[in-house]
């Protein structure tokens, strides 16, 4: 272990203060660590500050990633996972990744669709595209084609971004969809997904979607559901910057 001993501690310039935290901080030095929640640059700039049990409650810009989470969605057995707050002009884009998305009812679907009155109507016109890849557990068939019963031409209804899903216990569906720039009131509003499931085959399935809202008015809140039924599983909205 390294000591540094000393008798004195001065500031380079007489007229220069040491100041270890600020009033109301706790500061230990000690243990090889230096123990703070608020640290702060020369210039007295916040840089990070945490709440004393490893939560960083702020963090400063320069020093955040591109990809920054919102909100968290985890629930089980419910009929929609609805995402009503945080979509704004904020970020150009917005990530949702799907984990574990596990239907309660055997062979269903996983749809989305937006909202442009804050989730009080799921029903903006969509004209979407969609292919599919799969291959069953017996090796016995797999396939790549367009699903023409999956896409949407000017429709309000929700799309699929899964297919016959299975209900077995260790089944699931995974993937990420990206929104662009939903805030626009200038142009119409493109996404698309990928998503990979065990579907009823049972079978490695991958469900590629793409599409627009066709519509200028602000998309600010977006539904997941089940074609019917209940579902289970964590959806995390993230923003780009």
């Amino acid at each position: 272990m390294s000591r540094v001993y000393t008798d004195t501690i001065e500031p380079r310039k007489p007229t220069q203060d040491i100041t270890l935290g600020t009033s109301g901080e706790t500061i230990s030095v000690g243990a090889n660590s230096i123990n703070v929640n608020t640290v702060k640059d020369k210039g007295g700039n916040t840089l990070w500050t945490s709440d004393g049990s490893g939560n960083l409650s702020s963090v400063n810009s320069a020093l955040k990633g591109d990809l920054v989470l919102l909100t968290t969605n985890t629930f089980s057995n419910a009929s929609a996972s609805n995402f009503t707050s945080g979509i704004d002009s904020t970020y150009d884009v917005y990530i949702f990744k799907f984990i574990d998305i596990h239907n309660d009812t055997d062979s269903r679907d996983l749809r989305w669709q937006g909202s442009i009155d804050g989730g009080s109507n799921y029903n903006v016109t969509m004209t979407t595209t969609v292919f599919e890849a799969n291959h069953n557990e017996a090796d016995s068939a797999a396939s790549l084609a367009y699903q023409t019963g999956q896409d949407l031409a000017q429709s309000t209804d929700f799309q699929h971004l899964t297919d016959n899903q299975s209900n077995a216990a260790d089944a699931s569906s995974s993937g990420t969809l990206w929104l662009f720039n939903p805030s626009s009131t200038t142009y119409v509003k493109h996404w698309y997904a990928t998503m990979s499931a065990m579907d009823t085959g049972p079978g490695a399935q991958t469900f590629y979607t793409a599409g627009y809202f066709n519509d200028t008015n602000n998309i600010d809140a977006v539904s997941f559901k089940a074609n019917s039924g209940t579902f289970d599983g964590t959806i995390k909205m993230y923003g780009l910057l």
